[in-house]
């Protein structure tokens, strides 16, 4: 009969402890206001926040590249309108000396400045960021991942920007029409200036229609951010759904689990202090 009661006794026990720790989980949820702390709380919901948090870390590492990919663009952008300002400087600087009335002192001044807007075209095109990544791609535009199964070209390639720009037939780069562009102001006949300056013209055009292709990049960018930014936005709602403490219901839970503790432990008191006499009446 004592063995049986002390059975009884340890169960009793048992059954406190896990009353108050269900207490302690409720204050929990009530302080911090998520009630879904480890898998036996909700099985089901668990795997669902498991998968969430998951889904969540990849839109993160997209969200990541998609920021990096817009500060890319940005830059190209920056510098393909740097190198538009540049070239029309240029036509203004060839023009000018279409006028026949230039002496050798002028003549000088305009192909240095050639000389100047040809080198600084040369370092944008070949210009890095701060972490040493060129800001137009060499050869082949880097893909960068997106969203999934879907990668982007974020930047053009200084090829794309600056060569086989079509010239009477001869594919010339930026760099090739700006020479000539100078040798004709230094040396050449009107005609060569003429033809220096429909060269410079066909190489602004180049850059703008690349300036174009730049800002549909951009464009392409910002809709894909937004979209991630909405679908996170859905999957911490949906997550906060999962998690989140229902207060009403958990203060009311915790109170009754209260009562019931205190009247388990006034009782096991009383118990506790009957005489063995007591027990095996």
């Amino acid at each position: 009969m004592v063995g049986i009661t002390n059975k009884i006794l340890l169960a009793e026990i048992r059954r406190q402890q896990q009353l108050s720790q269900s207490i302690v989980d409720g204050q929990t949820a009530i302080s911090t206001g998520v009630t879904l702390t480890k898998p036996s709380d909700d099985a089901l919901a668990w795997v669902q926040v498991s998968d969430i948090g998951r889904a969540q870390a990849q839109q993160s590492a997209w969200q990541t590249n998609v920021s990096y990919g817009t500060t890319r663009a940005g830059n190209a952008e920056s510098n393909l309108e740097e190198m538009n300002n540049l070239l029309t400087r240029a036509q203004e600087l060839v023009t000018s000396a279409r006028n026949g009335s230039l002496n050798d002192t002028s003549a000088a001044a305009i192909a240095e400045e050639l000389k100047t807007i040809r080198t600084t075209i040369g370092e944008l095109l070949n210009q890095k960021d701060y972490q040493g990544v060129s800001v137009f791609d060499d050869g082949q535009s880097v893909l960068v991942p997106v969203s999934r199964g879907l990668n982007l070209a974020v930047v053009g390639t200084k090829q794309e920007i600056s060569e086989g720009i079509d010239i009477d037939g001869t594919p010339m780069s930026i760099d090739d029409i700006l020479g000539k562009a100078i040798d004709a102001v230094q040396g050449g006949s009107d005609t060569d200036v003429a033809s220096a300056l429909d060269a410079i013209l066909a190489g602004q055009d180049r850059i703008v229609v690349e300036r174009a292709k730049q800002g549909v990049r951009s464009d392409r960018l910002d809709v894909i951010g937004t979209r991630l930014t909405d679908v996170d936005m859905t999957l911490d709602e949906r997550r906060q759904s999962l998690e989140s403490a229902d207060l009403t219901t958990v203060i009311s839970t915790v109170k009754a689990q209260l009562l019931q503790l205190e009247a388990a432990q006034s009782a096991f008191a009383r118990i506790n202090q009957q005489t063995l006499f007591d027990l095996i009446k």
